[in-house]
């Protein structure tokens, strides 16, 4: 027997706007990969030029020029794996999977940490500067050059940034929580089926094995 299927419900706009933030999201993760790594040469050939007139050696120029390459190598490579984890959240809330937003609270769970992290330290940096020991003049030269090397709107970009992830991720986090996105995520839930059980008052008649043959009777003489 088959029974008609209830038409589906349209998705709740709670849902559809946690998903455009999300793609959002994965589109600025993108553009400022891309950035990051354009903004790397300009970078180091300011910081070259600014360490010819401290007291630093070669070496230690060298030492900070990879420690700006490695830090930036890693930002991109973070960044770039975010986009298509974000791309593919976005895409799996539209499904109405329970366990997609789960996963997408999770990712935004870790995403908040990572933004306030990234904004703490930033503010840190400007605060409180590092101080090394009067051995140490050189590197201390070179570390207070980084910040001049970089363009002047880019420590700016990245604290906005960091803010604009840290609340992007507690809005789409807070819209897959209201009461919309709960009856949308619930209905879509795997429910056992269930076997339809005989008619009431038909008992099953227990099993009787069948009659046994007899001869048929010998004819009169």
């Amino acid at each position: 027997m088959s029974y008609p299927e209830s038409a589906p419900a349209r998705r709740p706009a709670v849902v559809l706007l946690a998903t455009a933030v999300l793609l959002v999201m994965a589109i600025a993760a993108l553009a400022y990969t891309v950035i990051d790594l354009a903004v790397l040469g300009r970078t180091v050939d300011a910081f070259r030029s600014a360490a010819r007139d401290t007291s630093a050696s070669p070496q230690q120029i060298d030492d900070v020029v990879t420690l700006l390459r490695a830090s930036a190598a890693v930002s991109a490579v973070v960044t770039a794996l975010s986009a298509p984890v974000l791309a593919g959240l976005a895409l799996g809330l539209l499904t109405g999977r329970a366990g997609v937003r789960m996963a997408t609270w999770v990712v935004c769970g870790l995403g908040l940490l990572a933004g306030c992290c990234s904004v703490a330290v930033l503010v840190g940096e400007r605060a409180a500067p590092l101080r090394l020991g009067a051995g140490e003049r050189g590197t201390a030269e070179l570390l207070g050059l980084i910040g001049d090397a970089y363009p002047s709107w880019w420590i700016p970009l990245n604290a906005g940034l960091s803010v604009g992830q840290g609340l992007g991720y507690l809005v789409v986090a807070t819209l897959l929580a209201l009461p919309a996105a709960n009856a949308w995520f619930g209905r879509h839930r795997p429910t056992t089926p269930t076997v339809p059980s005989a008619p009431p008052g038909f008992a099953p008649a227990p099993h009787q094995p069948p009659p046994a043959q007899t001869a048929p009777p010998y004819p009169p003489r």
